[in-house]
């Protein structure tokens, strides 16, 4: 066995999403769905996991290191992060302003438009997809109520 780390992080997984499934049996099936559908299949996984460990060869080829863009220049790789970790900062700061049902489609339409530069057809047909997709699933399917964002209910409309 390589790593008795390994062995030990499969065995916690398993034991915390069993835990979780086992928890969430109790729940009426709206409540459950949501542990089930993660911690089952996470269960599964940590499971080949700890048999690849246990049973696969111990002949495991050099280790390497992770690394993305090494062509590229330092600066490029720091500008594309920065954009990156600003456009989940400014997702998140629409879900505090407007709310979940307004910033999906609000985040995916300015994504397209802006970070994709796709054409105003496109970014709305995969605007209106993801909305459609988003309410079916979580107001139409589920009945998940979300909080309204803060200018909703500064305006009084919440």
């Amino acid at each position: 066995m390589d790593s008795k780390a390994s062995l030990f992080l499969s065995l916690g997984v398993m034991a915390l999403s069993a835990w979780a499934a086992i928890s969430a049996f109790a729940w009426p099936l709206k409540a459950a769905l949501f542990p089930l559908v993660i911690s089952i299949p996470l269960f599964c996984l940590a499971g080949a996991e700890l048999l690849w460990l246990l049973l696969g060869s111990p002949q495991r080829g050099p280790v390497m290191d992770f690394q993305l863009a090494s062509h590229l220049p330092k600066a490029v790789v720091l500008h594309r992060t920065a954009l990156a970790i600003g456009w989940i900062l400014g997702f998140f700061v629409a879900i505090v302003l407007a709310g979940f049902p307004i910033a999906v489609p609000l985040f995916v339409f300015l994504y397209v438009k802006v970070q994709g530069r796709e054409g105003w057809i496109f970014c709305a047909a995969c605007t209106a997809a993801v909305w459609a997709m988003f309410y079916g699933l979580f107001d139409y399917l589920l009945h998940l109520p979300f909080a309204a964002g803060w200018i909703a209910t500064w305006l009084g409309l919440a």
